[in-house]
């Protein structure tokens, strides 16, 4: 196994989560000035996204991180399918980020 992988997989779901959180924050920040670095930030925020999905302890969260992978594709790409937006996705994983700090303390 990939030692980033590893790396990966010792973190908690909820570390899994704010990490992706931290890429779509970076994707929404630069969206409005740089569309590479946005597009960079969501494809890696996918690949983390991805990489969760595989870790063994998130297997019975499969169903929701595909949706999760779902709702984020339909967002990037701009469909009114789920009607996202950046507000929504600032706000969901803002519980997440929270949640770890709090946890650190």
């Amino acid at each position: 196994m990939d030692q980033a992988v590893t790396t990966w997989n010792q973190r908690t779901t909820m570390e899994q989560m704010a990490n992706i959180g931290a890429e779509i924050g970076r994707t929404i920040k630069w969206k409005p000035k740089e569309k590479d670095y946005a597009q960079l930030a969501f494809f890696r925020a996918l690949e983390l996204l991805q990489q969760t999905k595989n870790d063994p302890k998130n297997r019975s969260k499969l169903s929701e991180l595909c949706r999760l992978y779902e709702l984020l594709v339909d967002w990037w790409l701009g469909n009114p399918v789920y009607q996202s937006d950046d507000q929504s996705w600032e706000k969901y994983f803002y519980a997440f980020n929270y949640t770890c700090r709090i946890n650190l303390d």
